[in-house]
């Protein structure tokens, strides 16, 4: 049975199922309502007031799937050509709010997983709130809550984009309920400076050695550490630039990559320490092209690296001292002697980093200061690394002590 309300009409199809007829502009659109005839009423004139407020929404038969998919093609169209960047050496300029191919495919990852499997078959314009809840609540018994909260996020991005696109109204996946992550729980181990010697000491005499000084102290990410060239050390004024790190993506393979943020391209000093371990490990080198052994007396000052030499490069295979190490296989190697040194739960890279930055700030360096060496937000910083240690707590109790002596003893 069809009725006419106005410019549209409501044509009952079925058991609580309407076709909705209605004309936005001159233009004719029809849509498929389930619910009952007041309700479809109620719809239709909801559809005309949006096209006389000027925010009418197109009908589209374009599920979640296929949304997912065309925003991923056009956040991939958004970055520069790649014509020359899958070799090692190439710079990678990216434009500003363009993702990086690993971040694009880590987008792809997460959707194609653990959205497109429970609502990919969705159309878009019936997706609703309550059912991405019941996503998340089935996820969390299968997943890190983490995991869960960047499923959300990136969800998010890829529905807020619809919107833009006027295929919806509203972005039902804002109004679902995010897990929270537990920063606390994810913020990794800080070792103490007995703990920190130990695990030095112990990758004395291993190739890994120089990689996981440099990483204690300085505070730089394994692929910034890895992505590490000779030219970048300033042995007079004992100072090492950090300008990119190495990047793996199924289609480029290994390459270098610019930093996503300006304030990760930074110039740190170094100690006298570093500069003389890191200096013997480039002695190796010069001898390895001059073909020298090792406590051979012969004068290097005339040999030189390649320009684009790395200072911990991949050695199997041709011996290119510009082939970066592979990012995932370096932590895994790590990780093994790590583990059998006695810090099980440890992630080297990320808790040397967390472990640097918080000794800084125990030892009483400015926060900003802080952020600024290791490439962070200073409210990231606050918020996330800066963890109490038994030293901080000491300070503290020594603080409170004086404050206490002071008021207690007038």
């Amino acid at each position: 049975m069809k009725r006419s309300y106005g410019n549209g009409t409501v044509e009952t199809r079925g058991n609580d199922v309407h076709r909705l007829r209605y004309i936005v502009n001159g233009e004719r659109f029809s849509t498929t309502f389930h619910g009952s005839l007041t309700d479809a009423r109620k719809e239709l004139r909801g559809l005309i007031k949006s096209g006389d407020d000027g925010d009418h929404i197109e009908p589209t038969k374009i599920t979640v799937a296929e949304w997912i998919d065309r925003w991923i093609a056009l956040l991939g169209r958004e970055r520069p050509t790649d014509a020359a960047a899958g070799e090692p050496g190439d710079k990678v300029v990216r434009k500003r709010g363009s993702v990086n191919p690993r971040t694009l495919e880590r987008y792809a990852e997460l959707l194609r997983c653990h959205v497109k499997p429970t609502l990919g078959e969705t159309r878009l314009q019936k997706l609703q709130a309550t059912k991405i809840d019941e996503l998340y609540i089935e996820l969390e018994g299968k997943i890190a809550v983490r995991t869960v909260h960047h499923v959300h996020v990136v969800f998010k991005a890829c529905i807020k984009s619809a919107v833009s696109k006027k295929l919806l109204r509203d972005n039902p996946v804002a109004a679902a309920e995010a897990p929270t992550p537990d920063d606390d729980a994810e913020v990794g181990i800080v070792l103490e400076p007995e703990q920190l010697r130990t695990l030095l000491q112990g990758f004395k005499g291993t190739v890994f050695y120089p990689i996981v000084v440099t990483a204690a102290l300085t505070g730089a990410r394994r692929n910034e550490i890895l992505a590490l060239r000779w030219r970048d050390l300033d042995v007079a004024n004992k100072t090492l630039r950090i300008e990119r790190s190495v990047e793996e993506t199924k289609k480029f393979g290994l390459q270098f990559k610019e930093p996503k943020r300006a304030k990760h391209k930074r110039t740190i000093a170094v100690d006298p320490e570093l500069v003389t371990l890191l200096c013997a490990e480039r002695e190796k080198y010069l001898r390895l092209i001059a073909g020298v052994r090792d406590g051979t007396a012969v004068d290097l000052s005339l040999v030189r690296l390649p320009d684009d030499a790395l200072m911990f490069p991949n050695l199997v295979g041709d011996m290119d001292l510009a082939a970066p190490r592979h990012p995932r296989n370096t932590s895994k190697e790590i990780k093994r002697r790590v583990v059998a040194l006695g810090f099980p739960g440890m992630r080297p890279f990320h808790d040397l980093r967390v472990t640097h930055e918080t000794s800084l700030l125990d030892d009483g360096v400015p926060v900003h200061v802080v952020a600024a060496r290791c490439g962070h937000d200073p409210a990231v910083l606050l918020r996330v690394y800066a963890k109490r240690t038994k030293r901080a707590d000491q300070n503290a109790a020594a603080a409170i002590g004086r404050l206490s002596h002071g008021l207690l003893n007038r």
